[in-house]
């Protein structure tokens, strides 16, 4: 089951290790709120993944087989407001960071929705321009030992969490930028591009009305995919009629590598499954995968 992380793990698993920062720069669009720019780099930008505990080396294991990487030391940690015990562990990886959850406890509501892990450079003000740019605060801002959390919901029923560390943390500039892929409905996608677009400072980069249906599984159709460029780092708005062949929608990140099929080639043998065969659209050449556990994420390349 994919679902959501806590930022305390991050910096807590980090500690003693040997990473540095290297910002990111993006273009930035002018915002309706005045505030600073939120968010500080992409490779802070984490998936947040859950799976059983008798699956999690499992899963831990065929990432790093498949992107290469390294894993932080595993503990058991309480991340959310209230009561709660998960196994987690942090996988840092060259084209993306994913925290990885198996929690021992029911997890409390409305954690387990958020997708992902946003580090902001003032979690104050970081919340005060979400509001003030159209975002539902779900989970209000609590301490936890290293900094503080809150869980943001943009609409469309996108849900994000914010961290911030009283330490700063750095980590690995990642060698290519994970996308986002968010699936919206017609009716919420150009309301949340723009609060969010205002929110992160970010630029949309491409809208494009038509785009080829095979890359959410109905080749001989349309839709409208949006892609946007913050601080925060890559997000694709897939914009649908909610029509959509398994397994679409269920991934929530885009991974870039150099050579697909090599890629997958080291992933099956790692254990995951190929989904849906490698296609070419838009440049790039992709495919999607199931990792053990369950978590399924696109796969893609950019094609000559």
């Amino acid at each position: 089951m994919r679902k959501s992380l806590s930022a305390l793990l991050l910096s807590t698993m980090l500690v003693g290790t040997n990473v540095a920062i290297v910002p990111q720069v993006f273009a930035k669009t002018t915002t309706s709120v005045k505030s600073e720019a939120p968010g500080v780099a992409p490779q802070y930008d984490t998936t947040h993944v859950y799976v059983n505990p008798e699956e999690f080396d499992k899963f831990t294991d065929s990432l790093v087989a498949t992107f290469g990487g390294t894993k932080s030391k595993q503990g058991v940690f309480q991340v959310t407001p209230t009561p709660s015990q998960t196994i987690s562990q942090l996988v840092l990886t060259p084209v993306g960071t994913l925290s990885v959850f198996g929690f021992k406890t029911p997890i409390p509501h409305p954690f387990g929705l958020e997708r992902t892990g946003y580090l902001v450079k003032d979690m104050d003000a970081a919340v005060q321009s979400a509001k003030a740019n159209g975002a539902d605060v779900i989970v209000d801002a609590f301490p936890d030992p290293i900094g503080r959390d809150a869980v943001i919901q943009w609409p469309g029923g996108v849900n994000m969490q914010l961290y911030w560390h009283t330490t700063k943390p750095s980590y690995n500039k990642l060698e290519t930028v994970p996308e986002n892929r968010i699936y919206v409905s017609k009716q919420s996608a150009d309301s949340f591009v723009k609060k969010f677009v205002n929110f992160s400072h970010g630029k949309v980069v491409s809208d494009n009305p038509k785009a080829a249906g095979i890359e959410i599984g109905r080749p001989n159709e349309t839709y409208r995919r949006i892609r946007v460029e913050s601080d925060f780092g890559k997000m694709t708005v897939l914009v649908t009629d909610g029509h959509l062949p398994y397994p679409y929608g269920h991934d929530m990140t885009g991974y870039e590598v150099k050579n697909l099929s090599e890629t997958l080639d080291k992933a099956t043998k790692a254990g995951a499954t190929v989904l849906v065969n490698a296609y070419k659209s838009d440049g790039r050449e992709a495919a999607m995968v199931q990792f053990p556990g369950g978590y399924i994420a696109e796969i893609h390349a950019a094609t000559k």
